[in-house]
């Protein structure tokens, strides 16, 4: 069925709330650390309970919302991130913020493919990009507003308010959501074996975009996180270091939906966005790459922001150009009956290239120079590239 926009907006809104506190969060609690005391690993642990709560659980509320329908788990999983938000702004102390930090993660597995999902079923092949683009176009927003926002609430009134910020944005979501929405229909499913699952997964339909997407959030992940550090180190403030990761986030917010409107239309192939995007995001890791390996001999100056500022562009442009087409794909290869199973599984890959990506990047910096692990991260990413068109030959 085709639907307009005003009734996916809420779904955007969702896509928005888990992005901004994902990122929210993690920047702010990066500011509070020295207060609350932590030790480094304990502060690494609290960071990664949002991501390892995603990656136990989104298969699974993927799964349960085609036994139940889409709307329903994607308005629990909003209340239980407004519940668990709450609880971060009550509690004090570093027992309320790994309770309120992994419940937060919990309740995201549950909205978060589930509304990937409605995004599927809501959409047909004629318009399913662009929504797709819209979809993650808020989400881009959410990563790069989300640590600007945190820190002005957490300047303001301090961590609590940050939480209490969240806790709202859930409740309007969750509101937004149950009335507007409309009902997805739970369509029947025959009994699934561990053989079917298997050949479900290692299908070129869903293999192929779920690497896709792995390789992309991987990238991402490390610019992400190494283009502030680079521009640190290379003696620029901490304004001008956060807004390179803020121009990232605005170009994919811009690119996205762009794209998804061409790919509907015709004028950007899968194979095009996918493999396009790949290799402008490995051009602009190899030259954050190069950067670093020249840090010893490049005097911060116009030369080294204009290079870390093309790495912006080009890894914004890439997740802008490869994400919704990717999307769309699997949508378009997945039975509606198990649409969210499928999306909970690609999500699932996507926050394993999220973790795997900056752990090679670190690994292989610490054995050589940062510069290698980047250049690394770069080359794995062209292969990824070059494995989905391997791919998507073979399925054409």
């Amino acid at each position: 069925m085709t639907v307009t926009r005003p009734r996916l907006a809420p779904l955007y809104l969702a896509g928005f709330t888990t992005a901004f506190g994902a990122h929210g969060i993690a920047a702010a609690l990066g500011a509070e650390t020295e207060d609350i005391g932590w030790t480094l690993l304990a502060f690494g642990f609290t960071l990664a309970l949002y991501d390892l709560a995603e990656v136990l659980l989104k298969p699974v509320f993927g799964a349960l919302s085609d036994r139940i329908g889409v709307r329903p788990v994607i308005v629990a999983g909003l209340l239980a991130f407004a519940a668990f938000s709450a609880v971060g702004a009550l509690v004090p102390g570093t027992v309320g913020l790994i309770v309120a930090r992994f419940g937060q993660g919990a309740a995201a597995s549950a909205f978060s493919p589930a509304s990937s999902a409605a995004v599927a079923r809501l959409t047909d092949g004629a318009s399913r990009g662009a929504y797709f683009g819209r979809y993650g176009s808020w989400k881009s927003l959410g990563y790069a507003l989300g640590p600007l926002i945190g820190a002005v609430l957490v300047v303001w009134a301090g961590l609590p308010a940050l939480f209490w910020a969240l806790a709202a944005l859930g409740l309007a979501a969750a509101a937004w959501v149950r009335f507007s929405v409309p009902a997805v229909p739970v369509l029947p499913r025959k009994r699934v074996t561990l053989a079917d699952l298997g050949r479900e997964l290692a299908a070129p339909g869903f293999l192929v975009p779920t690497l896709v997407l792995a390789a992309t959030t991987g990238a991402l992940a490390v610019a992400v996180g190494f283009l502030p550090l680079l521009a640190r180190q290379a003696g620029f403030g901490t304004v001008a270091s956060m807004a390179l990761v803020t121009v990232l986030a605005i170009v994919s917010s811009i690119v996205q939906p762009l794209t998804g409107a061409w790919h509907d239309r015709g004028r950007v192939s899968v194979r095009l966005g996918a493999i396009g995007g790949l290799a402008l995001i490995a051009v602009g890791i190899g030259v954050a790459g190069g950067v670093a390996l020249a840090s010893g001999t490049m005097q911060a100056g116009m030369l080294l922001i204009v290079a870390l500022l093309t790495t912006a562009l080009l890894v914004g442009a890439g997740v802008g150009l490869a994400t919704p087409v990717a999307f769309s794909h699997l949508a378009a290869s997945t039975p509606e009956e198990r649409m969210g199973r499928t999306m909970g599984s690609a999500e699932l890959g996507r926050e394993l290239g999220d973790a795997g990506g900056p752990l090679v990047a670190g690994a292989v910096g610490t054995a050589s120079v940062p510069g290698v692990g980047l250049i690394v991260v770069a080359a794995l990413t062209a292969g990824a590239g070059a494995l989905a068109l391997v791919g998507m030959r073979r399925r054409s």
